[in-house]
């Protein structure tokens, strides 16, 4: 198996021909930044959730890394949070529900992907007051084969240096508690958790100002 180098890799601005395979790399890092292909039943149901509204609502702040085999990661962000919900919500989940059943409330009768089609039919819209000084938020998903060769730090400066010439004061993101790798990533890019009783126990949430 040949070895990659950084050099084999490229970071450019995403379009909507990206589409499948950002949705291919948000299923293969959906597990705590693990291969969730196994745990899903819909190959579609986090790409519809998670990076499908960024790319089309949002492409001025949507870029993809491409590799030797085609996309190989992305990163992507929003840059004034409740107006991307807004959008979210009128623009893009409206059509997606029309497509996606809703498996209800009880969650012992979930199986599968029944726990993002929950999410996608009554998403969270977290943006409590803890969050306002950090009103942009983002995403960076990259294949194994991508990692470790500091595209994930280039790749995510690229998109605050976006998000703050576009005026933003700082950004937030959601991390698993889990991801402890994630977690590190993040903190050596200046990021602190955020600790406020307005979020929801369980979760994590990372922010920082520009």
């Amino acid at each position: 198996m040949t070895t990659l180098t950084r050099d084999d890799f490229r970071l450019r601005p995403a379009d909507l021909a990206d589409m499948p395979a950002v949705y291919r790399v948000c299923l293969k890092t959906g597990n705590a930044g693990q291969d969730a292909t196994d745990r899903e039943d819909d190959p579609d149901a986090l790409g519809h959730m998670f990076i499908g509204p960024y790319l089309v609502l949002q492409p001025d702040f949507a870029f993809v890394l491409d590799g030797q085999n085609g996309v190989a990661g992305y990163v992507m962000g929003a840059l004034d949070t409740p107006e991307f919900y807004r959008r979210m919500e009128r623009d893009w989940l409206a059509a997606i529900r029309a497509r996606v059943k809703d498996p209800g409330d009880d969650e012992s009768l979930w199986s599968g992907s029944d726990w993002v089609r929950r999410l996608i039919h009554r998403p969270p819209y977290l943006y409590p007051p803890a969050l306002h000084p950090y009103p942009s938020h983002g995403h960076v998903d990259f294949l194994p084969e991508a990692r470790g060769l500091g595209w994930g730090r280039l790749g995510f400066e690229h998109l605050m240096q976006a998000l703050a010439q576009a005026g933003s004061p700082g950004m937030h993101l959601d991390v698993s508690p889990h991801n402890h790798g994630a977690i590190a990533f993040y903190e050596k890019l200046g990021f602190a958790k955020v600790i406020s009783d307005e979020l929801p126990a369980g979760g994590l949430t990372m922010a920082r100002r520009f």
